[in-house]
C-alpha cells in the first residue's frame, strides 16, 4: 500500500492512498495525518487498507490533488547515510579537496536541518550566491515506524514503517567552506524533495528495485539497491545503537555513483534545471530549480 499526503483544491491536507489503477482514495479525517497513522500503526494500517480496497471507496484523480511530502512535521532533523554505495565513495576519491577519508567500515552518518523538506513535484530553491556548486544525489529513504534503542540487527526491520525517495540536493563549496562535515552544504532550506508516495515495509522488495537520477533528459545515476555497502538492517542497528530512533524519523540511505561533482568536467545544477528521481515500484519525484533569494534576511510572520 502507498500512502501519501495531498491538497484539495479547498487548500485542506488529508491523507490519502494510491490504488493500483492510478486513482486516489481521500482518507477520512479522523485518520489525521502521517504522523498520527505512524504512530498507531498497528490499527491505523489494517483499517487504511481495508479502506484503499474496498470497491465502495471513492477514487479521486490525482489531477484534481496536489502532492505534498508524505511527512508534513518533522520532529528533529533528517537522518542521513553517506557513502553507502562504495562506486560513489570511489569516484569521489581525490575529488574532495584534500579531506579525503580512508574507506569506512561502519555506516556514515549525519544531518540535515529539516527545513529543507519539500513535496515531490516542488520547485527546489536555488541561489546562486548561496552556493556555486549544487548537486543532486538520488537516494531511497526509510521512515521509522516503531521507537526503538541499541536495536538488534535481526530486529531492525520491525522497525522500518516504509520507503520513499528523496533528492539530497548538495552543496559541495559549502562543504569544503565549513570544515567538510555535511551539516550545512547539506540544510539549505527548501532544497530536499521527499515522496511521492509512502511504500509500506511489506509491499517493496528492496532487492528488485533500481534507482535513477535523471537531470534534463539524461541518466545521471543508476544502480540497484541490492548494491548498498550497508543494507537497511545494519543502517537502522548501527544509527540506533545508544540513540532513540522514533516513529516518523527519516533515514536517507545514501546515493549511488554519477554525482556531479566527481565528473570530469564537472556538472552542476542550474537554474531551470529538470531534475527526476524514480525507483521501481517507489514512482519518482520530478522537480524544477527556481530561483530564490535564499540570502535575504527573513524573520516569522
Amino acid at each position: 500500500m502507498k500512502l501519501g499526503t495531498v491538497e484539495l483544491r479547498t487548500g485542506e491536507e488529508r491523507l490519502a492512498c494510491l490504488r493500483a489503477e492510478g486513482n486516489v482514495v481521500i482518507a477520512p479525517r479522523e485518520f489525521g495525518d502521517m504522523q498520527r497513522v505512524i504512530d498507531a500503526c498497528d490499527s491505523a494500517i489494517p483499517a487504511l487498507r481495508k479502506l484503499c480496497e474496498s470497491p465502495q471507496s471513492e477514487g479521486t484523480a490525482l489531477s484534481e490533488l496536489r502532492l505534498l511530502s508524505p511527512i508534513r512535521r518533522l520532529r528533529r532533523d533528517v537522518l542521513c547515510t553517506g557513502w553507502n554505495y562504495w562506486d560513489h565513495f570511489y569516484e569521489s576519491e581525490g575529488k574532495r579537496e584534500g579531506q579525503d577519508v580512508p574507506k569506512p567500515e561502519a555506516p556514515t552518518f549525519f544531518t540535515k536541518g529539516p527545513d529543507v523538506l519539500i513535496g515531490p513535484h516542488d520547485d527546489i530553491a536555488f541561489d546562486a550566491v548561496i552556493s556555486g556548486k549544487w548537486d543532486y544525489e538520488a537516494e531511497i529513504a526509510l521512515v521509522i515506524g516503531k521507537e526503538g534503542r541499541s536495536i538488534p540487527r535481526e530486529h531492525a526491520m520491525a522497525h522500518v514503517f516504509g520507503y520513499c525517495l528523496a533528492n539530497d540536493v548538495s552543496q559541495r563549496d559549502l562543504q569544503r567552506r565549513h570544515g567538510g562535515q555535511w551539516l550545512k552544504g547539506k540544510s539549505i532550506d527548501g532544497t530536499m524533495p521527499l515522496g511521492p508516495w509512502l511504500t509500506l515495509r511489506d509491499d517493496v522488495d528492496l532487492a528488485n528495485v533500481t534507482l535513477e537520477c535523471e537531470l534534463n533528459g539524461a541518466v545521471m545515476q543508476q544502480a540497484s539497491a541490492s548494491q548498498m555497502a550497508f543494507g537497511i538492517a545494519e543502517l537502522v542497528s548501527e544509527l540506533s545503537f545508544g540513540m532513540t530512533l522514533r516513529p516518523g524519523d527519516v533515514l536517507l540511505t545514501g546515493t549511488p555513483s554519477g554525482i556531479g561533482n566527481a565528473r570530469t568536467p564537472p556538472v552542476f545544477l542550474k537554474e531551470g534545471d529538470l531534475v527526476v528521481v524514480r525507483a521501481t515500484g517507489l514512482g519518482e519525484l520530478r522537480n524544477r530549480l527556481v530561483a530564490k533569494d535564499l540570502g535575504a534576511y527573513e524573520t516569522p510572520a
